[in-house]
């Protein structure tokens, strides 16, 4: 799920300042810690190979975010791909793979205990 700025309901207009808010977007029961996440990524980064021998050679973990600038396309388990560009919210659901379209700068507030395990099993992917 993704949404670009102005499709964000605009709650309260004031001068000086909008308010927008996108209710359901993704569920975080059941998980503890939050971490909060800066990724720099150049055109052509693709975690394929990096997430080969998780369950599913995908990442399991949800990610809730924001492209300050860039393009990425996500594919889920299931093939289907979804792009998210600069100035779009976006909600990635467990059981993906990234591809970086065009040099990217996101946030990102994951699930720290299995976004960590992701991240620590890319680590020793590219330093074994």
């Amino acid at each position: 799920m993704h949404m670009a700025k102005d499709e964000v309901d605009v709650k309260m207009e004031i001068p000086g300042a909008v308010i927008r808010q996108r209710l359901n977007f993704g569920d975080a029961t059941g998980y503890s810690k939050i971490s909060g996440e800066y990724f720099t990524l150049s055109a052509g980064v693709d975690t394929t190979p990096l997430f080969q021998g998780l369950n599913h050679n995908s990442c399991h973990c949800p990610h809730w975010g924001f492209v300050l600038k860039g393009q990425i396309t996500t594919t889920d388990d299931a093939g289907g791909q979804e792009t998210v560009k600069t100035n779009d919210l976006f909600y990635w659901p467990p059981g993906h793979n990234v591809k970086v379209d065009a040099d990217a700068e996101i946030v990102m507030f994951s699930p720290q205990h299995e976004h960590t395990h992701v991240i620590n099993h890319m680590i020793e992917k590219v330093t074994s």
